[in-house]
């Protein structure tokens, strides 16, 4: 199974943002963020105690069923990747795996999403598992092998955190599908939401442009429609009758 390497980390659900994001309570970001390093420890201890436990109780190379061909338990060392692949580039995977642990540290900060910290979790704690093992086991540092014992039918065997990595992936494709991003917020609502806001404002704007003048009273309305007198006209000269004479 992988040695170290995590699965894909839907880089679009992280940082693409069609409006703005609405903040993180920073409560519940720590909260997320210590769940997230929890749930990393949790799968590290227990990938790192089923390891020592199958040095010391199983044989190199001979299987013991489980459940039948479905199930068994089957000691190897692994230098390569899952199926057997990369055999030869132990310290390309080790490298891998570090920038796998680097991404998701730096993402961290980001989260606001319980189903994202689980993912996250659970693919930092299946990468450090299988990381510890290029670093610390033999032949060397960087290119130390994998202990794997868990053996699928007769296709390939694994260890524990071969399968924290596996569910991560899955939970990871699933929210990439669904459209939740890494803050929590969901990408076609958000988008519908920003643009409904945009319109409602724009409506706003044109009503209060639009908005009718006051009532004015019926009366005084008259009183403005009526024409306004002519303003008087100077005195004129007074002209004094002039007698007719009349025939006598």
């Amino acid at each position: 199974m992988p040695a170290g390497a995590g699965a894909p980390v839907d880089s679009a659900a992280m940082s693409h943002s069609p409006g703005p994001a609405p903040a993180t309570d920073p409560a519940r970001r720590r909260r997320l963020v210590t769940g997230l390093v929890g749930l990393a420890a949790v799968t590290l201890v227990l990938d790192q105690a089923t390891k020592a436990w199958a040095l010391q109780a199983l044989d190199e190379g001979v299987r013991r069923e489980v459940l039948g061909d479905l199930l068994g338990l089957q000691l190897l060392f692994n230098p390569g990747a899952a199926l057997g692949l990369a055999t030869g580039t132990t310290w390309l995977l080790t490298l891998v795996a570090i920038a796998v642990v680097v991404v998701i540290v730096r993402v961290a900060g980001r989260l606001g999403s319980r189903a994202w910290a689980v993912a996250l979790g659970l693919l930092l704690g299946g990468a450090l598992g299988n990381l510890v093992d290029r670093l610390f086991r033999a032949p060397g540092v960087f290119r130390g092998h994998v202990v794997d014992f868990i053996a699928y039918l007769d296709w390939f065997v694994g260890n524990v955190a071969d399968i924290a990595i596996v569910v991560a992936a899955g939970l990871l494709m699933i929210l990439s599908l669904m459209g939740i991003r890494l803050d929590g917020t969901r990408e076609g609502r958000d988008a519908d939401d920003h643009e409904a806001a945009e319109a409602d404002a724009a409506d706003g704007a044109r009503a209060g442009s639009d908005a009718p003048a006051a009532d004015v009273p019926a009366s005084d309305a008259r009183a403005s429609d009526a024409p306004a007198a002519p303003a008087p006209a100077a005195d004129a000269p007074v002209v004094p009758e002039t007698p007719t004479r009349r025939d006598v």
